[in-house]
């Protein structure tokens, strides 16, 4: 099985599915499956646009609309997650995952899914100390202060992974996990990127989170991506124990290096994309504690024996079967022969797969609630720890800054 590995997306679907297919075309390959490490952009029409936390002059439709709306269609089965430059509202619909178009298909906030006989798991958004222990308290349309809040990682979340027992083959963050500089040429990446050295050197360059899921799950790869560039690292687990290869890639521009293949042992095609049972029955265990609030999950309620979970989700795919549930179209799309749409577009929708796909566990429904309001006073809910310096790309140009400044 080959996968095509991609960094930042950046809505630029039309360019790499051409990249790869001169790929094919030129080496005489087939490709089976893209898998995206970020800051994908599924914008469907210009209301999207404004859940995108990028400077106004940089807000474009890009291309992924016309797959949303099957003007065109994905020639690679596609898997992506979230970064902090995302549509977040309508990545939102689809937290637990979901097509987000046909053959394009979102891991969810943090999700694992079977291709062909490869387990890959996946983490959205990015890391920041501020907001890590609160819960999912934002909702749609989003202010200035929770479009860039919507994004970053959340224990929950983490703790969901934090469960995988059976191995994981391709495990994507956006963000790279922190301390992992320590096991490649940190010195090169710094020549390249000088203002890099002083967050490696105060251990800042990274997600927390990620690092304890890498030390955890110990996945043969892992993908990232959010620094704009290349950069690979070789992860021993202990003496004698499992490797991770790592790798960075670049965002779609020419002459960068945003695109890696990679061939795996697999079973024969042809391949699809299943749900998880292992990652089904941890999503049903965890639904009871959800975050829909400011507070943190209340971890000490839960139950985390999983075997009678676990059995009664291997008995409901075992009838229903493992396919994800079927694509559907949420919101009218960007129609470029009119230059503002004025279609109903507002709202926080309730996604039919998301709403299939909880029916199928028996959960209810909670990705609407606003029964609180988030925090007035973050203080309350923070911990003392460093802030993470978050990439702000406001172009070409890249430079870290503070990302509340």
């Amino acid at each position: 099985m080959r996968i095509a590995v991609e960094g930042c997306m950046h809505g630029d679907l039309d360019n790499v599915y051409k990249t790869l297919q001169y790929m094919e075309q030129v080496q005489n390959i087939k490709i089976d499956l893209l898998l995206c490490c970020g800051d994908f952009q599924a914008v469907r029409n210009e209301y999207d646009l404004k859940s995108l936390n990028v400077p106004p002059k940089y807000r474009a439709m890009n291309s992924f609309w016309k797959y949303y709306s099957g003007a065109e269609i994905a020639p690679y089965p596609t898997i992506f997650i979230g970064g902090n430059h995302e549509a977040s509202n309508y990545l939102w619909e689809l937290y637990y995952g979901g097509w987000a178009a046909p053959n394009i298909y979102f891991l969810g906030v943090a999700g694992v899914v079977k291709f062909g006989n490869i387990r890959i798991g996946g983490l959205s958004g990015i890391y920041n100390a501020r907001h890590y222990r609160l819960g999912h308290y934002e909702r749609p349309p989003y202010n200035e202060d929770t479009i860039r809040s919507v994004y970053h990682v959340r224990e929950y979340d983490v703790q969901k992974l934090m469960q995988v027992e059976e191995p994981i083959d391709i495990f994507l963050s956006h963000d790279w996990p922190v301390g992992i500089t320590d096991y490649g040429n940190w010195k090169q990446l710094v020549k390249f990127k000088p203002f890099f050295e002083k967050e490696i050197q105060e251990r800042r360059l990274g997600s927390k989170a990620a690092a304890e899921l890498l030390e955890k799950l110990k996945p043969p790869y892992w993908f990232s991506a959010h620094l704009h560039c290349k950069f690979a690292a070789l992860v021993q687990h202990g003496e004698g124990g499992p490797l991770t290869k790592f790798l960075a890639l670049d965002k779609c521009l020419p002459k960068r290096k945003f695109l890696q293949v990679i061939e795996l042992e697999a079973q024969p095609g042809p391949y699809e994309i299943h749900y998880d049972e292992e990652w089904l029955a941890i999503t049903r265990r965890f639904h009871e504690i959800f975050p829909s609030t400011a507070k943190n999950a209340n971890y000490g309620n839960l139950k985390l024996q999983m075997q009678d979970c676990r059995q009664w989700v291997q008995s409901r795919l075992k009838e229903r079967g493992a396919k994800p549930f079927e694509f559907v179209q949420t919101v009218p799309c960007y129609d470029p022969s009119r230059s503002v749409s004025n279609s109903p577009l507002a709202g926080c929708n309730r996604n039919p797969q998301t709403e299939s796909l909880l029916k199928f566990l028996e959960l209810p429904y909670l990705l609407d609630d606003t029964s609180e309001s988030g925090p007035s006073d973050l203080g309350s809910f923070v911990n003392s720890e460093d802030i993470q310096i978050d990439d702000i790309d406001d172009g070409d140009e890249e430079t870290a800054e503070p990302e509340d400044a």
